[in-house]
């Protein structure tokens, strides 16, 4: 499976590296933008629906990484809030160094709030499905026991104490219910059988 993922991985990201860096023709580009959420305003001052749209393309560039990255470490990265932060610190790195090397090719510009956009998206991704892969590769959280459920070693019937008057016959700790000098089998009906014995006694 990790074997699988980071192949995919590998691939993805050659795809998005391509496309984000090959040469464009333009007559001139804009300026890099070093401000956090200029661009962000920019797009949602020139409606809903246009900010939505590239609020949402930008969330989506990289949200995969938030599926492919769990799946590089073992037990997911361990647990939520664990692989949660190992997942959006990795998937920041990466979209860093992806608009680093956008700086560098004379028509692509560089934007702050592009890395934004796609950590939130890596970091939303991996919130959705993390419980699912969860529970497709490692089987999920176990369930605790019933209460009551005499075979998960709980109380039976609410009682803590209760499973000790079923102790299962042969058991190492079955002596300790029989009384002295009686034929009482162990267990709570031994203990009711061997009650008489004792009241007889001078």
């Amino acid at each position: 499976m990790r074997a699988g993922a980071f192949t995919v991985l590998c691939v993805y990201l050659l795809v998005v590296g391509w496309l984000a860096l090959r040469p464009l023709s333009v007559m001139w580009v804009e300026p890099h933008n070093l401000e956090p959420l200029a661009t962000i305003r920019a797009d949602l001052a020139r409606g809903p629906v246009e900010g939505a749209r590239t609020i949402g393309a930008g969330m989506l560039r990289l949200a995969p990484l938030g599926v492919l990255l769990p799946l590089l470490s073992p037990r997911l990265g361990g647990g939520r809030f664990a692989s949660l932060v190992r997942t959006v610190s990795g998937g920041f790195l990466l979209t860093a160094a992806l608009e680093w090397s956008q700086s560098l090719v004379p028509s692509r510009v560089a934007d702050v709030d592009t890395i934004i956009l796609s950590t939130c998206g890596i970091g939303v991704t991996h919130l959705l499905c993390y419980g699912r892969l969860r529970a497709l590769l490692l089987g999920g959280p176990s369930a605790p026991p019933a209460r009551g459920d005499e075979t998960s070693g709980g109380a039976v019937d609410g009682a803590p104490w209760d499973s000790f008057w079923d102790t299962p016959p042969g058991s190492p700790w079955d002596t300790r219910w029989c009384l002295p000098g009686t034929d009482a089998p162990p267990g709570k009906a031994g203990m009711t059988a061997a009650a008489p014995a004792l009241s007889s006694r001078p």
